[in-house]
């Protein structure tokens, strides 16, 4: 029994090799495209059992791959620089805009002040034109008066007031006014007209 049994076993694996041979043989006879097509024939009847270049269909080559997690981390630390990079940025645009904005109102304030200074030059200006004038005309009329009449008038002034109009009217008409003064006060008249005399610049 036992002899029996391996003679079957073993006329059991010959049987497949032999077809295979007479398989083979008969796939060189009929050429290249027929081999080819019963070769494939062969195959898909044998199952994917062969199939060594799939795994039930699925191909692992598309799959996507996650990064591993310490690049993962650096991919994360870089997007948050990036973002706060991007939010700095902003803030310092937003900042030179209000620095332009301060800086166009500074101009026209100061374009502001310097017209007001040039206005107040102009109004000062007429105003000395305008009082000087008014001495003018005053000292003209003081030499047009009689020497005892206007020296009644510059007795009744300040000295410094005085001594004003006297430099200002013709030497002789002064010197016929003083004269009619008190000696103290035209004394301290003289005072004040040497003293702007010794002020005045010289050549």
């Amino acid at each position: 029994m036992k002899g029996s049994s391996r003679s079957k076993r073993a006329s059991g694996a010959v049987l497949p090799v032999i077809a295979g041979l007479f398989l083979a043989s008969g796939l060189i006879r009929f050429g290249d495209g027929t081999a080819q097509a019963l070769a494939q024939e062969l195959q898909e009847m044998t199952g994917p059992a062969g199939d060594s270049g799939t795994d039930g269909g699925h191909d692992t080559a598309t799959d996507p791959c996650p990064p591993p997690a310490d690049i993962a981390d650096l991919l994360e630390a870089l997007k948050t620089r990036a973002a706060e990079l991007d939010a700095r940025e902003a803030a310092l645009n937003d900042r030179a805009a209000t620095l332009d904005i301060a800086g166009e109102e500074i101009a026209q304030q100061m374009a502001s002040l310097q017209a007001a200074e040039d206005s107040l030059k102009s109004t000062l200006a007429l105003a000395d034109q305008a009082a000087e004038n008014d001495v003018a005309r005053l000292t003209a009329v003081y030499e047009s008066m009689k020497p005892e009449e206007a020296s009644a008038l510059f007795a009744q002034m300040d000295p410094e007031f005085a001594a004003g109009f006297l430099g200002r009217m013709r030497p002789d008409l002064a010197a016929a006014v003083m004269s009619g003064l008190e000696p103290n006060v035209a004394y301290s008249i003289s005072v004040i007209l040497a003293g702007r005399n010794a002020r005045a610049p010289k050549e």
